[in-house]
Formats: structure tokens, sequence, C-alpha cells
């Protein structure tokens, strides 16, 4: 998983003008700095200029969060090689957490509807990464990120 990570700053470097690329990147390197259990509480939910937008259910992940965020910072813009992002917000959002978690959903329709968002210059962006396994994963966390946007912007 390793691999990945260190080919998106790669990918930033050659597509970071595409707003979905750039985003879809800084996204997934979220995910990493916060971790699994984190990611129940706080979700990317926007990407403007140098401003990520974090949703989290309530004041205190807010409050403990804030405190936490220049470490956080560090640790994305280490990641990325530079500073991408300069400021992180946290807002209280529940809905965009969505209810908790059926990790025995269905894994192929969800995996199905990441797919359908992913367009074209995503597609041609993630061909930098070499190996098939870590390309379709990065696109399957793109794709989840988008479907997500989606559905929030339909609310």
């Amino acid at each position: 998983m390793q691999d990945i990570f260190s080919a998106l700053p790669v990918l930033l470097d050659q597509h970071g003008d595409n707003e979905d690329v750039r985003r879809s990147v800084i996204f997934a390197i979220w995910k990493r700095v916060a971790g699994d259990s984190l990611l129940e509480h706080a979700v990317p939910v926007r990407l403007a200029d140098t401003t990520l937008t974090i949703a989290v259910a309530d004041r205190n992940w807010q409050r403990n969060l804030m405190e936490l965020s220049r470490e956080m910072l560090f640790r994305m813009n280490f990641i990325l090689g530079s500073s991408q992002v300069k400021f992180i917000e946290f807002v209280i959002d529940k809905s965009a957490l969505g209810g908790p978690r059926d990790r025995s959903g269905d894994r192929a329709s969800a995996e199905a509807e990441a797919f359908d968002e992913i367009n074209e210059p995503l597609r041609k962006a993630a061909d930098v990464i070499e190996n098939d396994d870590l390309r379709r994963k990065f696109l399957l966390a793109a794709g989840s990120c988008l479907a997500r946007e989606r559905r929030l912007a339909a609310k």
C-alpha cells in the first residue's frame, strides 16, 4: 500500500491542474493520515484552493481535530512533498458521514458506483501508476470520493 502513496506526488505533479485528480489525491492522503478509526468520524468533503474541508459529527470532534490539525497538515504535506494544503476546516455535518457502516454490505455495487464516477482525465492521470492493483485501488478511492460528493450535492 505504501507504493500507491509514493506514486501520488508524481500523479499530482503531472496532473495537478485537473481538480478531480488534485482532490482525489489529497482526499486519499487525508484518509492515510487520519487512519481507519478516524475515518468513521471525519470525512473529507471539499477542497477549495489550499483549504481542505472535513465533515465531523459534532462540536467535540471538531474541537479535538482542530487541536491536531497542525500535525495532520504537516503529515499530509510531507507525503505530498509540497504545501498543497495550508488549512484544514472542520465543519459539523452528520449527513456527510453517512450512517453506521455495514462492512458486509454490497461491495460490488459500491465499487460499480465508484467506477461510474471516474472521468477520462482522472483515468488518464492514473496511468502514471504502473502497478495494476495500485492503479485500481487509486481509481476506486477517487471514484468513491466523487460519488460521495455527488450524493451530498444532491441533498
